[in-house]
């Protein structure tokens, strides 16, 4: 294996470790809750400062990141989000799991970033697009995840042994991976010189902007669909949990087709229409008064948003390669709150209409990312990432 696919393999390696550490997490929501005595309430806020936490590990881990280059600096994210990982796992009441959420939170967001910045440098090596194939390995971490966590749970393991032991394999994993990153800090910190004093690029705020727009549509569907067949359509709990399937598995298998596509059509179409689909999809679930229309609108949605975030993190990650790692955490940053604020949105509106109708919403704010798609549109100037 040349050191180039090495590298990408390393990169999936990371992926795979944050989605089964954040998975394994939520696997363990309920049994937490139980141990720490919290309400269902008091846990929505609580989750708040997992938000809180990402946000500003995104933002610290941008500015540092293109200062000490993400050979060294990602196997430390992961080695912080493996060990922050086994917090929330012995709290003991509110207090302790919101401090444990937090912190977490932090390496969550840590190497979120930096694990995006080197998939940018790899994209950019291989000159062709591979960016979301690492986000669907991402989203596999989290089936294996629920696999990992059903099993244990069934062997009435406590939530701090099952986290604990994931810490240590993140730990042991994040750094035997580390020898077969990319080392571009030379080249960064020379194109930082020539980027560090100028203003963020207006560029880099419209994608920003559009990602909040998409990672919205999508927590809304991550965390409405299963109760809209249930409340709206009347569907039993069992068919109604296969509405967030239908979206995770063909937002999944997009993920994984996504590249491929992106290299014939380009990005800005990749986003353009994956947006329309995306509006499509969401708007039949919304409409359908059947059950089996309103499935097939989820799985449509899913298959439509899956590409779009990728390509906005490419985008951002390329367009000023000494700041490559600030760009992208403006871009995640903005979007993580979208994907925070979509469920309070939509909860929100269901005070005022009902839940399918308050759906149009992020109907609308997918057809306003797909009339700005021109935003990835490629400069004469501007170096191509071609197939």
């Amino acid at each position: 294996m040349n050191a180039l696919r090495a590298a990408r393999a390393a990169t999936f390696t990371y992926f795979a470790l944050n989605g089964f550490l954040l998975g394994l997490w939520l696997v363990h929501i309920p049994t937490v809750e139980d141990r720490t005595g919290i309400t269902h309430a008091e846990l929505g806020r609580l989750l708040l400062l997992l938000g809180l936490g990402a946000f500003l590990g995104m933002r610290a881990g941008g500015k540092v990141t293109d200062r000490i280059g993400v050979k060294l600096m990602v196997p430390i994210a992961g080695v912080v989000c493996s060990v922050t990982a086994f917090l929330p796992g012995v709290a003991v009441n509110q207090w302790t799991l919101g401090a444990a959420l937090l912190i977490f939170g932090f390496g969550n967001g840590l190497i979120d970033v930096t694990m995006n910045a080197h998939a940018v440098v790899v994209e950019r090596h291989y000159r062709r697009p591979v960016m979301s194939a690492f986000h669907a390995t991402w989203s596999l971490g989290g089936v294996a995840a629920a696999l990992t966590g059903a099993r244990s749970l069934s062997w009435e393991l406590s939530p701090g042994t099952t986290l604990g032991a994931a810490a240590v394999l993140g730990v042991v994993v994040s750094l035997a991976t580390a020898r077969f990153l990319l080392d571009e800090k030379e080249e960064q910190h020379a194109a930082a010189e020539q980027t560090g004093k100028r203003k963020v690029p207006r560029k880099i705020w419209v994608m920003a902007v559009l990602a909040l727009l998409v990672m919205l549509s999508e927590g809304a569907a991550n965390d409405w669909s299963v109760l809209h067949l249930q409340d709206v359509l009347d569907a039993s709990p069992q068919i109604a949990a296969l509405a967030y399937g239908a979206f995770a598995t063909t937002m999944t298998i997009g993920r994984l087709l996504a590249d491929r596509v992106t290299a014939k059509i380009g990005p800005m179409a990749v986003l353009r229409w994956g947006s329309v689909i995306g509006a499509a999809g969401i708007a039949t679930a919304a409409l359908s008064p059947w059950i089996w229309l309103a499935l097939v609108g989820w799985a449509i949605a899913g298959i439509g948003l899956s590409g779009t975030v990728p390509q906005l993190f490419s985008a951002a990650g390329h367009h000023e390669p000494g700041a490559a790692a600030a760009n992208v955490s403006r871009v995640a940053g903005l979007g993580y709150l979208g994907v925070l604020a979509g469920p309070a949105v939509i909860g929100w509106l269901t005070h005022v209409v009902p839940l399918n109708i308050a759906f149009l919403l992020p109907v609308a704010l997918c057809l306003v990312a797909a009339l700005s798609a021109g935003v990835l549109r490629t400069e004469p100037s501007e170096e191509k990432v071609s197939a």
